[in-house]
């Protein structure tokens, strides 16, 4: 008796892994995706953020009109000085801290610190800053294209030589 329970679990297992492998390979086929974290591919971050920080697109085009779902690795003492984005943007802080403020002058007194697990809506327009005193990662999604405006021309890093 104990032999067919054990030819009956190993063909049970053996068939939860065939229909495992089909699902996973059904899921590549539709254009959906898997990513593990030592997979994921990060690069210097768009020339409109302060140089320092490295970015991952994970999800869809941030340079098309589609969701997207990107990360950011972002050093200790990193300032992006007040801007706004032409779409809202959702950002989820998963490791580390940082700080956020709403306005149109940076203000370190006034922002908000956002602890790992913290979550941001930044509604279309809104200015609003970001600093670092630690590294932290965070993911943002949103509506592409994704682009960042800056309150103050001379903050942009794109103006900077």
């Amino acid at each position: 008796m104990k032999a067919i329970q054990k030819t009956a679990i190993l063909i049970v297992l053996g068939i939860f892994f065939i229909v495992g492998q089909v699902q996973a390979q059904n899921m590549k086929m539709a254009g959906n995706h898997i990513i593990v974290a030592n997979e994921i591919n990060w690069t210097a971050a768009p020339r409109g953020l302060p140089p320092g920080s490295q970015i991952a697109v994970i999800g869809g085009n941030p340079g098309a009109a589609e969701l997207f779902t990107m990360r950011a690795k972002i050093p200790a003492n990193y300032t992006i000085m007040p801007h706004c984005h032409p779409a809202d943007q959702h950002i989820t802080v998963l490791e580390g801290s940082c700080y956020m403020g709403i306005g149109d002058k940076f203000d370190e007194k006034t922002a908000t610190k956002m602890s790992t697990g913290g979550f941001v809506v930044m509604k279309t327009g809104t200015q609003h800053y970001f600093f670092t005193k630690e590294a932290c990662v965070i993911q943002v999604h949103g509506m592409g294209p994704w682009g960042i405006a800056y309150v103050n021309l001379a903050d942009d890093p794109r103006n900077k030589k």
